[in-house]
């Protein structure tokens, strides 16, 4: 039997494979296609419609088929939540996921990191590679229950509008900010944002809370990021970026001072983002403090693109200087997602964890020479590729002629955004 960490893969037999989650949690999954969305509304699996094809769900344990998916689906991504709504997994054992196959044989284990305010938590997903299936371990949580995890997978979810505080920008356009926005990035050849209401909310308590400081900041006098504001409200991102700004009177304003500079130009350009949420708030000074944020859902499929753009990157900076190319090794990449999501959970940013682990205990059981780099705050994988590059100690691990493997962990939701680790193996 293996015994998973994030990132940590196995290869599953044919017929159906069982995953159990004893305790006071609900198990929940939903039947994507390559691109981490579902076909409909009945590609949800959960307690109010306990079977689709190729998965039942009965009491704590989930039974996938692969051969039964409905066609086109190659994913199924399995979750936890409190059987209780009004508990955190915080206050929970953290839930252990048990996998067996059709004659109830042990395959794996798998026990994430204990949440903290999340009250969802992304376990594994079943994905099929070439003719075979596998199951990775994911570890990922989210804040506002199951109804935010199926509107990232595409889910049709009708929530009751809630009340407008007076001051702030709603979610709906009526301020006119998203036209003027997504007009600048259209004539920037970027594609148009839309209204996140998880990211209004995050903004709309940035904002109060610089302005009730009178000052900008990352970071507020509640300890608080700007980054944990948006996965604390509920939007579990695979990047993010912000604009906190003093001194806009109205959109067209904002709008206006952001396309100036090119640092702000870009971020307002990056044709990456999807969604939005904006906000401002008036200090009793007069002034009137902003906090516009735009992000990309996490799924499981962009992390693994984005962490493959990284290996291709690294590898391109290795062609350049005659190395040969490195190799994505599994077990590398299961030790880097867990320093990653590890860094983000213990609020941390360090090679050595707080128990003291370092690079060479998290690669030992994979390679005998060891090198290890980390970045927070980047993203994309361009930016954390350049940055490393610019950096002579960085630089030396990615053009270290001795490694021959490497793995990627990309994990967000701590106080500098996005954190990550390249571990390389020879």
């Amino acid at each position: 039997m293996s015994e998973l960490v994030p990132g940590g893969n196995i290869p599953l037999p044919g017929g159906p494979v069982s995953v159990r989650v004893p305790g006071a949690f609900d198990v929940s999954a939903l039947v994507t296609d390559d691109g981490g969305k579902v076909d409909g509304d009945g590609d949800f699996v959960f307690y109010n419609q306990p079977q689709v094809p190729g998965a039942r769900l009965r009491d704590d344990t989930l039974t996938v088929d692969p051969t039964r998916l409905r066609p086109g689906a190659t994913r199924v991504t399995v979750a936890v939540s409190p059987s209780d709504p009004g508990t955190g997994l915080g206050a929970l054992p953290s839930p252990t996921l048990h996998v067996t196959d059709a004659r109830g044989r042990a395959l794996a284990r798998f026990t994430p990191v204990r949440p903290r305010r999340e009250t969802v938590l992304l376990l594994v997903e079943f994905y099929r590679r070439g003719e075979g299936w596998k199951l990775r371990a994911l570890g990922q949580g989210y804040a506002d229950g199951l109804a935010g995890l199926a509107r990232d997978f595409g889910v049709d979810v009708v929530d009751e509008a809630p009340e407008e505080p007076p001051g702030r920008a709603p979610a709906a356009d009526s301020d006119g900010f998203l036209a003027l926005v997504n007009s600048a990035r259209s004539a920037a050849g970027s594609r148009p944002v839309f209204a996140d209401a998880r990211l209004v909310s995050a903004a709309r308590a940035h904002a109060a809370a610089m302005a009730a400081a009178g000052a900008l900041s990352v970071e507020t006098r509640d300890g608080v990021s700007v980054h944990q504001r948006v996965v604390l409200a509920g939007y579990t991102y695979l990047t993010v970026g912000e604009h906190l700004v003093s001194g806009p009177r109205t959109p067209a304003e904002f709008v206006t001072y952001c396309l100036r500079a090119e640092r702000t130009r870009r971020t307002l350009h990056d044709a990456a983002f999807t969604h939005a949420g904006w906000a401002y708030a008036a200090a009793p000074s007069g002034d009137t403090y902003w906090t516009a944020l735009w992000a990309v859902p996490f799924t499981p499929d962009g992390l693994a693109r984005t962490t493959a753009e990284v290996v291709d990157l690294t590898n391109r900076e290795r062609g350049r200087a005659g190395l040969r190319a490195l190799t994505v090794d599994p077990r590398l990449t299961a030790a880097a997602q867990a320093h990653s999501a590890d860094m983000v959970a213990r609020d941390f940013y360090s090679h050595t964890d707080p128990d003291g682990g370092a690079p060479w205990d998290r690669a030992a059981a994979a390679r005998r020479t060891v090198g290890e780099n980390i970045a927070c705050g980047q993203r994309s994988a361009a930016d954390v590729v350049e940055g490393w590059m610019n950096s002579p100690g960085h630089r030396a691990n990615i053009l270290q002629a001795d490694f021959t493997h490497i793995g990627i962990g990309l994990a967000g939701g701590g106080r500098a955004g996005t954190y990550w680790t390249q571990l390389f193996g020879g």
